[in-house]
């Protein structure tokens, strides 16, 4: 089974940077591609960025592109998520995501078999 713990959340201003890790454990996740979802209050949970599992392929939502880079360094099982330029509504709890049958950049939720608890990011204006 794998574990995935986020960290690296917190209360920002607008404008300012944050950068989450995930911490993965229980088997390697080195072939598995990963992803970043976030879920506002009251809004379903949606996709920030995936990563293939080489570390060369990336893909963003059009919401965070050019402000947030997605990285993985799969000696370390970590995954991470450097937030930059922040906004009120990036307001969020952040989810790290792995698929045990993709191993490509793929931005569906149905595609991620494993999901860790979440880190609250709040951004003030």
């Amino acid at each position: 089974q794998v574990q995935l713990v986020e960290s690296g959340g917190g209360l920002v201003q607008a404008g300012n940077s944050l950068r989450l890790s995930c911490a993965a454990s229980g088997r390697t996740l080195s072939s598995s591609a990963m992803g970043w979802f976030r879920q506002a209050p009251g809004k379903e949970r949606e996709f920030v960025a995936t990563i293939g599992w080489n570390g060369r392929d990336t893909y963003y939502a059009d919401s965070v592109k050019g402000r947030f880079t997605i990285s993985r360094d799969n000696a370390k099982s970590t995954l991470f998520l450097q937030m930059s330029y922040l906004k009120p509504e990036d307001t969020a709890v952040y989810y790290c995501a792995a698929s045990n049958r993709y191993r490509n950049v793929v931005q569906y939720r149905a595609a991620y078999d494993f999901w860790g608890q979440g880190t609250q990011v709040t951004v003030s204006s």
